[in-house]
């Protein structure tokens, strides 16, 4: 059974926690722009208790995190969850995880990168929608959130279907670090690699992460569902490295279900080209016949909308939006 928590309205309560990376690495404007951010949108913020303790992993024990996420779903006066920020240690928590007190408190949980082991996980043990978007420490953005922003409040503060349309620009520099002087490329726009239609229900994020649930009951079935997938920068190799975990996927027992594969932008400094992705889904069978579309607006580039794990889409390459939203 699928269930989609409650949208949000004014006066509701978001709370902040930490399942990677702790509050520490958040700077002090940072933190004050996101906060502002938030309640403009009427909200009010709290932060769970745990989130600044730091170990070796500028991270916090794995109780001190699955305190906080248990305390986010029980707290009735918590609407919606948003992470800090990614990392690379979230899977650590799901043998810990109540995830019996999450479906029967369902709520908006919120977040990208690592926090992927996390969304799936839940979708596959509570059938709970989650959301790949913004972390906390993205609404910190001065310059080229707004787009960010539009879809963030398409998805949690509206139910009607909607269309993604592409961005104008994008960046891939570390904004966080200098919050001025940042460079913006002119958007090309999605692509399609293989046509076709297709409905069905999304799971995915980001591609090296999800692979960490292979083999675990913590990985969701593949039946009717439309594969969303990103990948991080690789000093060298982002190609051969994105075609090697696809297709780790792809020898799931129940990959012939997946409908579509959808590819998030590559980072500026990978040695992604287009010849080599149609080298990478032309070479396997198992992509053969359905819709492919890459350079989306999702991934470690910004900007990037925020799409539903769990919830329904249609794509359709024929249509100048080739992603609507069905249920989110």
């Amino acid at each position: 059974m699928v269930i989609y928590p409650d949208k949000l309205k004014k006066g509701d309560e978001v709370r902040i926690i930490a399942p990677s990376i702790n509050f520490s690495v958040i700077g002090k404007e940072q933190k004050e722009i996101a906060l502002n951010r938030l309640e403009s949108l009427g909200l009010k913020v709290s932060f769970g208790k745990n989130i600044h303790e730091n170990d070796v992993y500028t991270s916090s024990s794995v109780k001190s995190r699955v305190e906080d996420l248990h305390d986010a779903f029980k707290d009735k006066k918590v609407k919606a969850i948003l992470t800090v920020l990614g990392g690379l240690n979230a899977n650590q928590m799901l043998d810990y995880i109540d995830f019996d007190l999450i479906k029967d408190n369902p709520k908006i949980f919120c977040g990208y990168s690592d926090i992927t082991v996390l969304q799936n996980a839940m979708l596959a043990k509570t059938g709970l929608v989650t959301y790949s978007g913004p972390h906390f420490a993205s609404f910190g953005m001065k310059k080229g959130f707004d787009y960010v922003f539009h879809y963030f409040k398409k998805c949690f503060f509206q139910e009607e279907p909607f269309e993604v349309v592409d961005s104008e620009e994008w960046s891939d520099d570390a904004w966080f670090l200098d919050q001025e002087n940042r460079t913006f490329y002119k958007n090309e726009g999605t692509k399609a690699l293989q046509e076709g239609k297709a409905e069905g229900t999304i799971i995915g994020g980001n591609l090296c992460t999800l692979n960490l649930l292979q083999g675990t009951n913590y990985m969701p079935e593949f039946k009717n569902t439309i594969l969303f997938l990103e990948d991080v920068e690789m000093i060298e190799g982002y190609s051969e490295e994105f075609d090697r975990n696809l297709q780790s996927l792809i020898h799931s027992e129940d990959f012939s279900e997946v409908k579509a594969l959808v590819i998030g932008r590559a980072q500026k400094n990978t040695n992604f080209s287009v010849e080599k992705l149609k080298h990478t889904i032309g070479s396997k069978k198992d992509l053969r016949g359905i819709p492919v579309l890459y350079n989306v607006d999702f991934g470690h580039t910004s900007p990037f909308f925020t799409f539903p794990i769990g919830g329904k889409v249609i794509i359709d390459t024929s249509k100048k939006n080739k992603i609507k939203m069905l249920k989110h």
